[in-house]
């Protein structure tokens, strides 16, 4: 008498993995970290923006690890911005050391799933990769916390001139131009910018349009 035998367990199709770091150092450790995994794989690593852009409409990975700060070239953010309009499957994880609020809401404008900090355990990371390859968000403690505080702030109340300034500020014009075009003196435009990052919590041009575009405070 023949004794059946269960069938085998179907080996899980693994994720997708394109790393974007600008440090070979920090793409070999995460290469090395990631192996150790059976159903993660890396299929291919960038060193700036444009070569992850690429790359992402080459290979369509299921998921980008995204550094922020890439040196020369366009930023994580653009370069997330660009692959979620671009390739159709690939799933954006923001992996960095930054965690502002300007940052954070640039790169969820942009389309990111998900929002990790370096300093995250790898189990985390794992974890993360894989929600994110279903499309699920996954937030580090410390971001999903700003991103709470921020909710429950009311929106800040901006002066009629600097709702004018931020609206001339999201058009990409600098102090000069936005003073001719506003009547005013560079010095004023200065002092309003100053007033407007401190009611936004940013330190950017970038950061300040981003969050005026979030909570819907340009003109």
């Amino acid at each position: 008498m023949s004794t059946a035998h269960p069938p085998p367990a179907p080996v899980p199709v693994p994720v997708r993995i394109l790393l974007c770091d600008d440090h070979a150092v920090v793409r070999a450790g995460l290469l090395a970290l990631l192996g150790s995994e059976p159903d993660i794989e890396v299929v291919g690593e960038a060193g700036s923006g444009e070569e992850a852009v690429a790359l992402a409409a080459r290979l369509a990975p299921d998921v980008v690890l995204m550094d922020l700060q890439l040196g020369a070239g366009i930023d994580g953010v653009e370069a997330t911005r660009r692959i979620v309009a671009g390739t159709e499957s690939a799933h954006v994880l923001v992996l960095t050391t930054y965690d502002t609020d300007a940052d954070i809401t640039r790169a969820i404008e942009a389309g990111a799933t998900g929002y990790l900090l370096k300093a995250e355990r790898p189990e985390e990371l794992f974890t993360a990769i894989r929600s994110a390859a279903q499309g699920r968000t996954t937030l580090s403690p410390p971001v999903a916390s700003r991103v709470m505080a921020r909710m429950r702030k009311p929106l800040p109340t901006l002066t009629d001139r600097e709702r004018d300034i931020l609206g001339q500020l999201s058009r990409g014009l600098g102090n000069r131009d936005i003073a001719r075009a506003l009547f005013i003196s560079e010095a004023t435009v200065k002092t309003h910018l100053g007033r407007i990052y401190d009611k936004l919590g940013v330190d950017t041009r970038a950061g300040a349009v981003a969050v005026a575009k979030e909570q819907r405070l340009l003109p």
